[in-house]
Order: structure tokens, then sequence, then C-alpha cells
């Protein structure tokens, strides 16, 4: 005990100092005014100066003194002594050492003096009280002691009965029992219990006992017994035991505890008298059997929920029914009462919420309030707390609220003020209630309220101290919706209003935050307590049972059904609904009919269902196939749009979703939004289209509506309005744009993966038909201001945005439509003039403040070199207009205006329907028809304004890169290049991108090309463009998706329009054509505009330029099909069913179609059905088309031989194509050995040539029949001589010769065809190659000359191979002369040395021959000229330029003469058709003799007729008949050397196309006559 040390020094000097310092020591502890601790203190000094005693440090004698003297310092010294003494008893009866044993006994015995013998017998152990001679014996002592304590303590002096003393409980009863209304107190009474205790010896327990007693009998006087019972004791376990007690009674099966008692106890619990923990052990259940019972109710929830999912059969529904009985039996026991859910009901009516939690806390979340009681009792504790508040900022106007009356308790939680107060307890009391909130609807329509009325200071906030504790009180209130609201909106049975009233808190939300509740409600709420498993499964249950009912018929009763169902659980029946959607799409339609009894909650909850529907992971986008996106998708997607057009659906939701999944490159749910856009704005993407609809969405924004889509979407109004505000609200409609043209190109090289082509090309179709149709939407619905303040410039789009420039001046357009239009209105303000010239100036002077700065802009969308070919202004003039502004559809307007009409005669021819039905109906049929003309009026207008800016800037449009050369040829050869640049410039960067763009965009880019040449566009060749565009397909087809391949076949249809119309007649053509600069075929230093007749193209070599198109689409066509590839067989037959009313014209080339097609349907049929099903219908339409079809010679006139000229177009392929039909040679196996030879040797040319020469002689053999050689022809009539079988194999050989055909029957063309197919590769790589190169070509054309005079003499042809070696051997010898010669062959074996002086002379006359595709100075040579011709190349320029422009000096009175001559010649051939077969030999023989003669006549003829122009020198080739004026002489001899010519020439004129011609007279006449009498042939064979 001992806490201070007397210092050593202190004993030592004890009798000097020591003494003296331990009584002042003593003084000062005594003086402290801390009571207590001075007791201490003293005890301690001591104990150590007695403990020095003990240890004999001290004499007895000086420390009794000393003792002594402190007995006078307190009053209680001695009873201090006592205790120090007491202490060392029991220290020293411990030690061995006896010596301290006896110091401390002579000690106290030394202190009897001044300490009293009475205290020591209470401190002091009864042996040490022996031996100090106190008592004589310690053990009577100790007995002495026992009878004492047993007589206080054991000896009952009370009574605890009220049998023992009824006379003292009576009155004790009596006076509890009393009136309390006067000034009777607690203390009165308390008095009065305490006299009745003493008087009658009553136990203070029982008394205690009964006071409770009394008190839950009369539970109404709360404050008189609690305040009794807080004065009557002050022990509280005694009280806890007591109560304890009482409970336990009631702990039995069957029994009730009474309410009265929870309420003491609750009371005296919440006056702080007991204590909760030392109660709670006394009350039953305990925790552990509360948790199993809550699990055990989850479990046969769960179980409950699972047998109403599963298919229960009948004998196992019996089963279960006996299984319930038996439970119902057990339960028929009533457990006993939940003795702490009522102390914890009492609790909350006396509002006691801080005991009530704690109770609470120790039970599974829910458990409590999930018993009704609890649950009202919370809820009516709630009602307290928010009443003051709910007045202030929730009640309604006009509405009064019911009184709530405050409790008397002042200790219950104080009610909330402001919403920082709902912080305090309400919150918390929300959280415990849960979703038992449902249980009170008007305290559930009281939070709601609150919420909005919170939501409202929260948005007028601004301050950022105030906005920081908003910002914790909306977390607050959305945990409440979470956790309280939208579950015990579920637990109410059908409460639309409930659902109202938390749309119109929820709407207040950002859609995100109620998304995250959706979210939770759906998928954690139901999870989380038994009743809401319970609920889910009858919901399941129920909807299962309406959507197996649900059709068309009764979508009204269903709808009511659902509706109902929907008010409590939306997100359980949406999610089964559109589970059922994704696997019965037929169910849409009824599905959103049935949607219209939904309240708004239900229609917010229905669109997030579908997001996550859509954002499902474990759903695959893609069918099992991975070329198609799945059923599921494209349903969910149609529902969006018909659901969000229907029904005032928030969008934002839906349309971040889409943004966010393009900016994670994934392009499928691109489906969504383009469904949503064409229900909601009528706005409809096919490329399906008729052509009148076509023509219908060309003009305004009521036509487009009214005639341009299939399915006539009418009150959009409303649906499209709410689309622009959720995109303009949110600021998506630009980064969807901008997402969806940069995602276009991320289908292919981000996203395809290993995706399959078809699939790729699908998802690039959906992307950008989304693209086209939002794009629309936007500036069709979007203000001026709108859509300029959100699209940037058309530079920031491309160079900031990397958006593809189509797609970029997609977006554009409208604003430059628009700024245009403003500008214009502008000006017209500005001066007021009625005048239309004034109109037209100012509206070009808005269009050159608009555009100027796009002329600036579009510069840097391209490298430099660009702009010298086109100017900035065509480009962005080309990108800027649109169908509207070129053309007004007149007949479309007509046609909606008479279909309104009709409607209006209907009406009113329709008496069922009533007069003010019919009034209506006529009035807005009336409304729309006037709509309608004054649409047409504007546009008609507005086109006119167009046209004339266009007319006035066309002058400038193509002459940026022009520069006027001081030398002749220096200008020529500029011209040409630019021509040709411009031209590729133009399909390149313009028509080829824009074509593909949209279907009116293809019908653009045709009419755009029409009216560039109809006004008089300098610079603009019509021909190579159209030329350009029909020559290679193949790849452009190839390398289109399916939506493309539409689209570039109907641009194609639309140039076949054009090129047909001119074709039809020669007075149109004349028209439109003739003295227009794009049809010019010469160009002079001076006269731009092709004044000059000569310069121009005639109709006749027109037409021949019009069946060469015809041929070129027909061999890139039949290219497609073979190969074999899906993409190529697919795009190339929706590209030919497009252009099927303009193609194919021609019967032998539709033959050659047909037989193609029909193979493909027979591949196909079991393989890709997709790919037979295009073909079957392109086939069907094809056979009916072929009534429409012509022969070739009356397709374009023709001289006698111009049926086996054609073939040998076909043979070779034009010059300027070869490239795209390279591939052909893998269709073609029959002669790749042979051309696999040429193409070796052609190693020595440009390489592209030869490829291009080596394809084109493939696609001879594969092509036999589209073509219908010549050559073949030729056989066919030679083989008449012999025997029957023989000319039916070669008939069958003709009527196969598509490519299938056998090899041998290849060989065999092959054969005849070999002379011409050399001398093309051999001309072209002269085209292709520098001036100062040509000379080496001169040495390869004496040799092909050598060729042809071989071919022409009529010897026998030998075997492929034989011939093949020939060719090989005279390669070699001819290696040495130059690199071009190798590609020459000789079908028979020949010497050179022989006839070299003819064929030097007949190869100077030959060279002047049609200039090739490269120089567009030689345009119309190219376009007209036999692949024969198109391969050659003037030996320099200087003769190139003489051919030109020599032959120019003809005279019109001269061709027309020649033209009539050359019918004249048709007919005597005609007429002789007959005398051929007996005459053959003769003109065999005379055939030879001609070839032989010098070409000294064909010299002189030559240098009369201007070096064999462009326009005589190929009058054999299929689209170069043209009149000459050399067939004077031709026709003079035509009688009877054609008959001598026919069969023997036909080999050589295959091969040297119409370079013969211009030879000398007798051979022209034979070659005239025998052009009649081969063509007739062929008519008869090939009818």
């Amino acid at each position: 005990m001992a806490t201070l040390i007397l210092p050593g020094e202190w004993i030592k000097n004890w009798e000097k100092s020591g003494k003296h310092e331990f009584v002042q020591l003593c003084k000062d502890l005594t003086e402290k005014t801390d009571h207590g601790s001075e007791v201490r203190d003293i005890q301690a000094a001591l104990y150590e100066l007695c403990w020095q005693v003990v240890q004999g440090n001290l004499k007895l004698d000086l420390a009794t003194c000393v003792l002594g003297e402190m007995m006078e310092l307190r009053d209680d010294m001695p009873s201090i002594l006592a205790d120090v003494f007491s202490i060392l008893d029991l220290e020293t009866s411990a030690l061995e050492e006896k010596v301290k044993r006896e110091h401390y006994t002579s000690l106290v015995g030394a202190c009897l003096f001044f300490v009293p013998e009475v205290i020591l017998k209470e401190r002091l152990d009864p042996e040490t009280l022996e031996s100090l001679g106190l008592i004589k014996q310690a053990h009577q002592f100790n007995q002495k002691i026992v009878k004492i304590k047993t007589k206080l303590f054991y000896k009952q002096q009370k009574f605890n009965l009220l049998r023992e003393e009824n006379e003292g409980y009576a009155k004790l009863i009596t006076e509890l029992g009393q009136d309390l209304s006067g000034s009777i107190t607690s203390h009165l009474v308390l008095e009065s219990i305490k006299s009745l205790i003493g008087c009658f010896n009553l136990d203070p327990n029982r008394v205690l006992d009964i006071i409770l007693e009394v008190y839950e009998s009369r539970s109404d006087q709360d404050e008189f017994f609690l305040s009794l019972i807080k004065s009557y004791m002050c022990e509280p376990l005694t009280l806890c035991h007591i109560l304890g007690f009482k409970f336990k009674f009631y702990q039995e099966p069957n029994e009730e505890t009474p309410k009265s008692l929870y309420h003491i106890a609750a009371a005296l619990l919440h006056h702080n008298l007991i204590e909760l923990e030392d109660l709670y052990v006394h009350l039953m259940p305990v925790d552990a059997t509360i948790v199993e019972e809550h699990k055990r109710d989850i479990t046969e929830a769960k179980q409950i929920a699972r047998k109403l999912v599963m298919v229960v059969l009948p004998s196992e529904k019996s089963e279960d029914k006996d299984k319930e009985k038996e439970k119902e039996e057990e339960k028929n026991d009533k457990p006993p009462d939940n003795q702490k859910l009522g102390l914890l009901e009492a609790l909350l009516r006396i509002g006691d919420w801080h005991h009530a939690q704690s109770i609470m806390d120790q039970m599974p979340s829910f458990y409590a309030t999930s018993h009704k009681a609890i649950a009202l009792a919370l809820c009516q504790l709630v009602h307290l707390t928010v009443d003051p508040l709910y007045r202030r900022s929730g009640l309604p106007k006009g509405a009064k609220g019911r009184v709530i009356h405050p409790l008397r308790n002042k200790r219950a939680p104080r009610p909330a003020e402001n919403f920082e107060d709902l912080r305090r307890d309400t919150f918390s009391m929300m959280c415990y209630l849960g979703p038992h909130l449902s249980h009170d609807a008007i305290l559930f329509a009281k939070i709601v309220r609150l919420g909005k009325g919170f939501m409202k200071e929260y948005q007028s906030e601004n301050r950022p101290d105030a906005r920081e504790k908003m910002e914790t009180l909306l977390s607050c209130f959305l945990c409440i919706a979470d956790q309280v609201l939208l579950p015990s909106l579920s637990l109410m049975e059908c409460n639309a209003c409930m659902s109202e009233e938390v749309w119109g808190l929820f709407k207040l939300f950002p859609y995100q935050h109620r998304y995250r509740l959706y979210g939770q409600w759906k998928n954690e709420t139901y999870t989380s307590h038994p009743l809401l498993v319970k609920v889910k499964a009858t919901t399941v249950e129920r909807a299962k049972y309406i959507m197996k009912r649900l059709t068309k018929e009764n979508v009204k009763q269903s709808g009511r059904q659902i509706g109902k169902l929907s008010h409590s659980n939306p997100t359980i029946l949406f999610d089964y609904m559109l589970s059922q959607i994704q696997w019965y799409d037929n169910l849409i339609v009824p599905v959103v009919d049935s949607l219209k009894y939904l309240t708004s909650l239900n229609y917010d909850v229905l669109a997030y269902c579908i997001i996550e529907a859509l954002a499902n992971p474990e759903k695959e986008k893609m069918k099992h196939d991975d070329t198609t996106i799945s059923s599921w998708l494209q349903s969910l997607a149609s529902l969006c749009g018909a659901v969000f057009r229907k029904y005032p659906i928030e969008l934002a939701g839906l349309l971040q979703y889409v943004t966010n999944q393009l900016k994670a490159g994934k392009s499928f749910d691109l489906l969504i939004l383009k469904e949503v856009v064409q229900k909601m704005a009528g706005i409809e993407i096919t490329d399906e289209m008729t052509s009148e609809q076509l023509e219908a969405m060309t003009g305004g924004e009521q036509l487009k509506a009214e005639g341009g889509y299939f399915g006539q979407i009418r009150n959009t109004k409303k649906s499209s309005q709410r689309l622009k505000d959720a995109l303009l609200d949110h600021e998506l409609a630009l980064p969807l744009c901008l997402l969806m043209a940069q995602q276009r190109n991320g289908v292919v090289f981000l996203e395809s993966g290993e995706k399959h082509l078809k699939l790729v090309g699908h998802l690039y179709d959906q992307c950008h038909d989304t693209l086209v149709q939002f794009g629309g939407f936007l500036a069709s619905n979007l203000s001026t201001e709108d859509y300029i303040k959100r699209v940037p410039s058309i530079d920031i789009l491309c160079n900031k945005f990397h958006t593809p420039h189509d797609a970029a001046f997609f977006l554009s357009r409208p604003m430059y439509a628009h700024q245009i239009l403003s500008k214009y209105d502008e000006l017209k303000k500005a001066e007021k003039g009625n005048r239309q010239q004034q109109k037209v100036h100012k509206y070009v002077a808005a269009c050159e403040t608009v555009m100027t700065p796009v002329h600036e802009a579009v510069m840097s969308l391209h490298p430099a070199r660009v702009w010298d070919d086109i100017r900035p202004q065509f480009y962005a003039t080309f990108w800027s207009l649109t169908m509207y502004d070129l053309a007004v559809p007149h007949s479309a307007y007509d046609r909606e205006v008479n279909k309104l009409k009709v409607q209006i005669k209907a009406i009113e021819d329709n008496s069922e329907i009533p007069m003010n039905k019919k009034k209506k109906e006529k009035e807005r049929c009336t409304a729309l028809q006037e709509k309608l003309q004054e649409e047409e009026k504007k546009q008609l207008e507005h086109v006119q304004r167009v046209l004339h800016r266009l007319k006035l800037e066309k002058d400038n449009w193509l002459l940026a890169s022009m520069q006027e050369k001081q030398s002749f040829q220096e200008f020529k050869v500029t011209k040409e290049s630019t021509k040709n640049e411009t031209i590729t410039k133009f399909l390149q960067l313009c028509l080829f991108p824009r074509c593909i763009f949209s279907s009116i965009d293809a019908v653009y880019c045709a009419r755009f090309v029409e009216l560039v040449h109809q006004q008089k566009t300098p610079n603009f060749c019509t021909l190579l463009c159209y030329d350009r565009v029909f020559s290679a397909i193949i790849y452009t087809v190839a390398s289109c998706t399916e939506n493309e391949s539409h689209r570039y076949g109907r641009f194609l249809c639309c140039m076949l329009e054009t090129v047909t119309r001119w074709h039809s007649d020669r007075a149109i053509y004349e028209k439109e054509c003739v003295n227009y600069p794009g049809f010019l075929t010469i160009f002079r230093a001076t006269g731009f505009d092709g004044g000059n007749k000569a310069d121009q193209l005639d109709y006749e070599n027109f037409r021949h330029v019009v069946h060469k198109w015809h041929y070129m689409l027909t061999k890139a066509s039949v290219h497609c099909l073979e190969t074999g590839d899906y993409t190529h067989i697919r795009n190339i037959l929706i590209v030919l069913t497009k252009i099927l009313p303009c193609y194919p014209k021609v019967l032998n080339l539709g033959q050659a179609l047909e037989c193609r097609v029909h193979k493909i349907c027979l591949e196909e049929k079991d393989k890709r059905p997709d790919l037979y099903a295009l073909a079957m219908g392109y086939s069907g339409r094809l056979k009916s088309h072929k009534a429409h079809m012509v022969p070739e010679n009356e397709f374009h006139h023709k001289e006698q031989p111009a049926r086996s000229a054609t073939p040998a177009s076909l043979q070779n392929g034009p010059g300027s194509t070869g490239k795209p039909v390279s591939g052909t040679s893998k269709t073609d196996e029959g002669t790749s050995e042979d051309v696999d030879r040429g193409k070796d040797k052609a190693q020595g040319t440009t390489k592209p040539v030869n490829k291009a020469n080596s394809a084109a002689a493939k696609v001879t053999t594969s092509n036999g029949n589209g073509a219908l050689n010549s050559t073949k022809a030729v056989k066919e009539r030679d083989d008449k001589e012999k025997s029957g079988k023989e000319k039916k194999e070669k008939k069958e050989k003709t009527a196969g010769s598509t490519p299938e055909t056998k090899a041998e029957s290849r060989r065999e063309k092959l054969r005849d065809e070999r002379p011409g197919k050399e001398e093309r590769p051999a001309r072209e790589g002269k085209e292709k190659t520098p001036k100062a190169d040509r000379e080496k070509v001169k040495a390869e054309e004496k040799s092909s000359k050598d060729d042809k005079a071989k071919a022409g003499n009529g010897e026998p042809a030998e075997p492929s191979r034989e011939r093949d070696a020939t060719k090989e051997s005279k390669s070699k010898e001819k290696g040495e002369r130059s690199a071009v010669t190798a590609t020459i062959k000789s079908p028979i074996p020949r010497s050179e040395s022989a006839e070299s002086e003819r064929d030097h002379k007949r190869r100077k006359l030959d060279s002047h021959s049609s200039p090739s595709h490269s120089s567009s100075v030689k345009l119309i040579c190219h376009l007209h000229s036999s692949p024969q011709d198109n391969s050659n190349e003037p030996k320099d320029s200087t003769s190139k330029h003489h051919a030109n422009y020599n032959s120019v000096s003809r005279s019109k009175s001269r061709e027309r003469e020649t033209e009539k001559k050359e019918s004249d010649a048709s007919t005597q051939g005609r007429s002789k058709e007959k005398k051929e077969e007996k005459e053959r030999k003769e003109r065999k023989r005379d055939h030879l003799i001609n070839e032989r003669e010098p070409s000294l006549e064909s010299k002189r003829r030559k240098d009369e007729n201007g070096t064999n122009s462009s326009k005589n020198s190929k009058s054999e080739s299929p689209s170069c008949d043209s009149p000459l004026s050399t067939e004077k002489e031709k026709t003079k001899r035509s009688k009877s050397s054609s008959k001598e010519k026919t069969d023997s020439v036909k080999p050589e004129r295959t091969s040297s196309g119409g370079k013969k011609e211009s030879r000398h007279d007798k051979e022209k006449s034979e070659k005239k006559e025998k052009r009649d009498s081969s063509g007739k042939e062929e008519k008869k064979q090939y009818p």
C-alpha cells in the first residue's frame, strides 16, 4: 500500500532531525484539502514508520512516542493506525522470520494506550488478538462471531407473501391505487410505503414487484410511477431481475405476453432505470433462433419461387398439397411470443428510437420490420419526425393534410425543421424500414414529395458552401429511393398513383442516377427479403400467363393486365416480355399496342430494361454462322423504334448507349439508332426504292414524306421533336455523326477481326446507312442556327476529326444551303426588287459570299497537285449541290397531287364516313395538295437560280491548270494530258465516292455529268468521262459492299439512260451532243467551242462507241461471274439487276450473260442460297427483257463485215481496259497454256501492258458466246461442205462457247485470234513507251505485218502445239530487234525475208492508226476503235499530228455521199449471198493475188486522204463503221471482189482490224463485199 518512502537519513538521524521531519510531514498531509487522498497518504507515512520498527531499524519506544503524538492531529487517527496494523498483521503472519513478528506484536502492545481495544478487535485477526491478550481464546471468539452473524442476517424479520401479512400488502395496494389526479405526488406515496414496510415488516422486493404490477395496470400514469420507482431504490439490477421473472412467466407455449408489460419495460429503458443489456438476456427467443428462422423463411420463399417457375406434373401437385397440409397442422401449435419484437414495438410507440435501433441491430436486415405492427410503429415515428418539414416543403397546394399529434415524451426524436435535420434520425429510420414502407402509402407519398421539394432547392442552389451539403443530401435521397421507395413499390398492390408520385421525383434526377436505381431494383432488391423473392416469382408467373394469351385481337384486355402488373414490378415484367420478344418478333406489334396503360415511371423503366437487354454480355450479337446480325438484336431494335415513337419515353439513355458503343468501336448497335430515327422521324433508308420513290426524294420535304418512302409514317412531328430535343439537350447530334463517319472505316480495319466478309460488309452498310439517315434527320429538323452552331467547317471536319470527305460534305451540305438562303433573303430585303433577273443576281452574290470560304477550306483536303487539274470551285460545287438543286421532279409532284385528288373523290363518294370526318379528311387532302403545289413552285424557282449560277461559274471550273503555250505542239500535249487528268481526278475525288454514298447521290452524279455536258463546260470531255465509267467497272464492283452495289448499279443505270437516249434518235443526239465541247474528238489551238463539225463525233460513230461500252460491261460482268468469289458474284448480279432497263440491249451480249448466269444458278443452288436467289431473280428478269433486245446490226449501223468485226473487238478487248480482266485466266483452263506462253514472251514490253493484253486474250475464249466470234462463224461456213456430223459438232461449239467450252474449241479459236491479239500488246507497249524508244517499234510492226499476210494467204492452220513451238523459235530469232517484238506471235511459220519490203511499207501506212487510251488528244480514236486499233501507237508525234489534223479536211457532203454508197454496197452484197459457196475457190485465189500486190497505191491514197484519218481507219471495228471518203472506190469493186475474199480474209481481218482499208482501191472494195456477205452469213447462224 505504501506509496511514500521515508528517506534513510531520517531513520539514521531520528533523534536529531528525523523525528522532526516525520512529524512535519504528517502535519502537512493532514492539512491537505483533497478529501480522501490525505487519508491514504497518512496511512502510507504511518505504515513506513511501523515497517521500520518491524524491520528493527527504529527503536520501539521512539516510534511509540511519535505515534502517540500523531493521535492529536486527527480524530480518526486511531482508526487509521488500526488499518495500518491490520495490513501489517497480514504481512508479518506470512513471514518466516519470527523476530519481525515479535517486533510487530510489541509495537501493537505498546500502542494499546492510545488505540481503543474495540477498534483493534474489529480489524485484527483473532490469533493476533489472543497473543496481545485482548481475548482469552481465538477459537471461542470465532464461534461467537458466527452466532451473531446468523442472528443478524439469516433470521427472517420481514414478510414476503401477501398471505403472511395481508393487511400490510392490502394497505400498500390501496395506497398505490388511489386517485392520483389531485395533489398526490410520488414523494408522499413513497413515505407511506416506507411506513408500511417498517410497520408490517414487508419485504422491499415484494413491495417493488407490487408497484410494477400496479404500474402495469395503470400504464397511463407513466410520470408518477417512473418517479416513484426512481425514488424507491437505486439498484437497476434488482429491477431487471424482477422484470425478467415477469417475462419468464410468459415464455411457455400458447402464452401471450401482455402489451402492458412491454410498455413498462420500454418506459423503464427509456428513462434509464434499467439497462437494455441486462434485460435483453431475459427475453426469448435467443438471437440464434431468430437468424435460423430468417434463413428458413428465405429458403422457403425460394422454393415457392422455384415451384412457380417449374413445370409440375399432376401427381407431384397432389404430393405437394399433402406436404403443405402437414406443415399447416404443425403451425397450429402457436410458438411463444417473440418478446424482443414486442419490446421493440413498445419502444417505438413511446419514441425511444435509440434502444429500438439497438434491438434491430441484433437481428437480420428487415427481419423486425417484416412484422407489420413494428413497421407501422416505425412509420408512425417517421410521420412525427417529418411532419413539420412536410407541411413546409412537401405539401401540395390546396391539400390540408392529416393532423399528427406529437408524443408527450420529451425524449423522443426531434421533428425535422429543414432537410439537413432529416439526416439526424429520419433517414436511418427509413433505411431500417426498407421495403415495408409499403404498409403506409401516406408516408410513402410524403417521403416522395419531400424528395421533390429537396430537388427544387438543390437545382436552385448555387452557393459553393451550401452545394456540398446539398450533394450529401442528394446521395441520402438516392439511397432512400434505392433501399426504401422502389422495394416498397414492389410490395404495393397495383398502386398507379404511387408510381406516378415516384416518377415526379425520379424525373428530376439525371437518367444516369435513375438507371442505376432501376439496375439495383431489378438485379439486387428481389434477393434481399423472402417477401420480395415470392413477389418476383408471382410476377413472372403472371407475366407468362398474360404473354401466352396476348394477340392482336385482345390487345386491350391484355394491356390492362400488363398495366396492373407493371405498376408494382415493372422490371420483372419487362425483363420477361423482352426475353419473349427476342425469341418471337411477331409479338412486337401487340406488345407495343398493349403498353398504353403504363405509367410514366414504367415507360422509363422499360427504356432501361431495353438498354440492359441490348448490353447483355452473355448474348452474341452475331448468328452462329458469323455472317449476319442476330435476330434478337434485330427484334429489340424494331421494338425500340416502335416504342419510342408511340410513347413519351426519354431517349437520352438509349442515344448515349449507342454513342458509347461507337466510342468502343462497336457498330452492331447502330441498328437501334437506325430504327429509332426511321420510326420517330419517318426517314426511311433503303436501296430498294422504286424509280418513282427516288424521283420523289429529289423534291421538297413534303414530297419526300408523301411519295418517297414505302411506309407512309404520319404524325411524326411530335416524336421527331422529342428526338431532336434529346440530341440537342445532351449534345449528342454531332458526336454521333462523327463517330459513325469514323466507325464506317473502322468496321473494315478495326472491327472486322475474324468476322466473315459478308458480316463486315453488312456492318459497313449499316453504319453508312445510319449516318445518311441520321444526317438527313438533322438537316430536316434542326433549325438553321442549331445546325450551323454544331457543325464545324469542312476543313476542321476532315483534318481535325478525320471525317471521310464524302461524309464531311454530307454533313456540311445542309449548312451551305441554309447559309445561302439566309444570305439571299438578307440581300432581297436590303434591296427591294421583284424582277427575276435581280433575284438571280442576288442569289449568285449570296452563293459567292457563302462558298468562297469553302473554296479556300477545301484546298487543305488534297495535295496541291490535285488542284492543277480541277479547281476548288468545281470541287466544292459538285459536293455542295444536291438533286434538289438540279432538277424539279414535275412528274412526281403531279403523281402525288393526282393521288390526293383521287382520295378526295373517294371520300366524297363514300357514304359511310360521317360528314364531320369527311370534311376533316377533305381539308387535310386539300391542304396537302396546296403544300405540294407551293413546294413545286418554290423548287422550280430555286433550280432556275442554281442553273443560272452554274452557267456563270462553268467557264472557270476546269481551266485552272490550262496554260496557253506558244508552241502548237506543246499546247496539244498539255491539252491531252490535262483532259485525261481532269477526268481522272473528277472520277476519283468526286464521282465515284459520291455515287455510292446514297441512291439519290447516285442519280445526282449521273445528272451532274449530264449537266456539265449540257452547260458546255470547257475542257470537260463528256465522251472520255462516260468511257472511263463504263470501261473499268470490275475493281469498282469488287470493292463495293452490298448496298453500295445497289447504288453503283443505279448510277450506271442513270448514265446508261442518258447514253441510250442519245443512241436512240439521231435528232436527239444532234440536238444534245453535236457542237458540244464534250463531244470534241480533235482539239485545236484556237476555237475551244468545237464549232467545226468535223471535230465532232458523228451519230453513227457514237452508236459504235455505245456498242463498245456495252461490250465492256459484258466482259466485266462475265469476269466477275467467273471468279467464283462471293463478293464479285453478288455485287455484279446486283449491278446487272439495277441496269437491266438499259443493258443488255444487244442480243448476243444478252445471250452471253444469260448463259453465264444460268451456270451460276446451277453451281450455287446448294452452296450459297443467297447467290442462287439473286441469280435466279436476275435470270428471270433477263429472259423477260430478251424481247426488247436487238441484233447487233440494228444496235449500230454496220457495213456488211461488221458482224464479224464485232467479235474481233470482243476477242481482244478494248485496249483501255486490259487490267480489270487480268484475273480471267483462272477460269480458262483450256487456253491457259498457250496464253501463258504469250505472256512470258511479252516480258520485254511494259509489264502492265502485257498483263492486260494477256488477260484480254484469255477473255476471248471465255467470252465467245457473248461475242459470237466471227472466226468461229467462218469455220462453220467452211465446215458446211463436210459431213453432217462435223457440222453438228461445230454448231455445238458455237452454242457452248461460254467459258465452259471444251479446250479443243478454245485452241481453234485462239489459233484464229492470235494474230490480232499479238498486234495489240505490241502497240500498247509502244503507246506507253517514251518517244525516244518508239523507233524500236517500227521493227516490231514489220514482223506483225508478216503475220497478217500469212494469215491472209489462207494457209492451212496447224495444231496449237506446233504453232506454239513455231512461235517460240520465231521469238528467239527476233529477240535482238526489240523488247516489244517478243510479244508478237505468228500462227503460220514463214520466212521473214520474202516479204520484208512489202511489210515495211505496210507498217509505214499502219503507223497512222488510232491513238491510244492514255492521251485525251486521241480520245475518240480510242473510244470507237477496235481492240487492235487501240493497241497501235504512231511512230512519232509528227505523224500523229499529221493524221489527226488532215483527217478533218473532208467535207460534209462527201461524208453523206459515202454513207449512201455504203448502204448500196450492203444491198448488193446481200443479193449475191447464194453464189458464195460456188465461188469460194476463186475468191481464195484472187485473195492471194491481192495480198501480194505492191503497196504503192495505198501509199498514194494515204497522201490524198489525210494519212488514214482517225475516223476512216477503223471501218472494220465494232465501234467505228463510220463512212469514209475512200468508200467510193470500195463500193465500185464490192460486187465482184467481196465474194472472192470472204473466207480467206477473215483471219486477217480479225488480226489487223481496219488497217487494210487504206492499202489500195481493189483491196478495199473486196473487203467491203466480203463484209456484206459474211455479215449476212452470221445473221443466219446467230439470229
